[in-house]
């Protein structure tokens, strides 16, 4: 069956990237349809003033799935040799309650941080809001760490929950947010990541820029 999936921008979507990493991870061949950033609900998704019901968005044949846990269930059924879950089903159920929490919270975070890969702000002040935001996160990877080994957040392969998190990754990096040397590690291997190289390479490659969000910044 023919696959598409539509994203937006690859500089600033972080819920682009997520589906995208599930779509590589899972083994599925499928033509990215890309929305322009001139569409006024595009730009709205991206400057996080609407919902994002618009990307990522997955069809296959007469299937379409939009939201991003959505995408990682149905991938999950139809390959499931790609193991997007851990087998274990106490580590199953930890990385689906990790995933959600990142679906669903962390707002603080995602607006005075929002994704920008062609960015860089050294000593970025991050406020009290966003930084308990920070401090969530590290404690959900570290308490991964130690359970399972990593170097990703369930041992030796990525999984549903390192897509989650890579947009993190990069946030942290962009905004020079400190982190302990454990989740500075997880950071850089996630950005190593030959999948998430091959995506930070296509968005500073991207010709448009959204001056609301850099002139914010």
């Amino acid at each position: 069956m023919k696959a598409t999936l539509t994203i937006s921008s690859k500089n600033y979507s972080s819920w682009s990237l997520r589906g995208w990493l599930l779509c590589r991870m899972a083994g599925l061949e499928f033509e990215e349809v890309l929305l322009s950033s001139d569409d006024p609900s595009t730009r709205a998704e991206l400057l996080l003033l609407s919902p994002s019901f618009l990307v990522p968005r997955l069809t296959h044949g007469e299937v379409s799935v939009w939201d991003t846990l959505a995408i990682a269930a149905y991938l999950g059924e139809l390959f499931p040799a790609a193991q997007l879950l851990p087998d274990d089903k106490v580590q199953r159920s930890h990385c689906r309650s990790i995933s959600g929490e990142m679906h669903s919270g962390f707002t603080n975070l995602r607006s005075a941080l929002p994704m920008n890969l062609k960015a860089h702000y050294p000593g970025f002040k991050v406020w009290a809001g966003a930084q308990a935001d920070i401090e969530r996160v590290a404690s959900i990877w570290r308490d991964c760490f130690t359970a399972y080994d990593g170097p990703w957040l369930f041992g030796a392969r990525p999984t549903v929950a390192d897509a989650m998190y890579a947009p993190v990754c990069t946030r942290f990096l962009t905004y020079d947010v400190k982190l302990d040397p454990a989740c500075a590690a997880y950071c850089q291997t996630v950005m190593n990541w030959a999948v998430m190289q091959e995506w930070v390479t296509a968005a500073k490659a991207e010709p448009d820029d959204l001056d609301e969000l850099d002139v914010e910044f």
